[in-house]
């Protein structure tokens, strides 16, 4: 029996991005000593958990940021039409996203630069190296 995937599994975007961070020992002893007597279940789930405790902290305080700046949260998808759209109305867009920015893998780097004045990714981007090239003086 043949495997078959559809486009959506083809296209869909990692929910994670992999980080490396340094800890001093004993912060990693201490770490540990919660993993063991299992209140975590890993290492990994020590540190998600207090990255969300701090971003849960601080969330009135990035809604209030948010607001202000006109930033898009979470996933924003760019696509070629979007683009096309804006380019035959005279348009350029100022992007501003706090999360993933996927410009889809058809938008030809030309029509990318053409169409996009600034784009700032306070998180990733998910673009071909073409697309990235384009806009490397227009990223922030």
């Amino acid at each position: 029996m043949a495997k078959t995937t559809t486009a959506a599994t083809q296209a869909r975007a990692p929910d994670s991005e992999k980080i490396t961070i340094n800890l001093g020992f004993v912060d990693l002893g201490q770490i540990e000593l919660l993993v063991r007597e299992g209140f975590y279940s890993n290492r990994s789930d020590f540190i998600r958990t207090a990255i969300r405790n701090q971003i849960e902290r601080h969330a009135e305080t990035v809604r209030q940021i948010v607001v202000r700046k006109s930033v898009d949260l979470g996933l924003r998808h760019i696509t070629r039409e979007e683009l096309t759209t804006a380019k035959a109305a005279g348009e350029m867009l100022d992007i501003r996203v706090l999360g993933l920015v996927v410009i889809a893998a058809d938008v030809p780097a030309d029509l990318a630069r053409a169409t996009i004045s600034a784009l700032s990714v306070l998180g990733t981007l998910q673009a071909s190296d073409a697309v990235k090239a384009a806009l490397a003086d227009r990223i922030t």
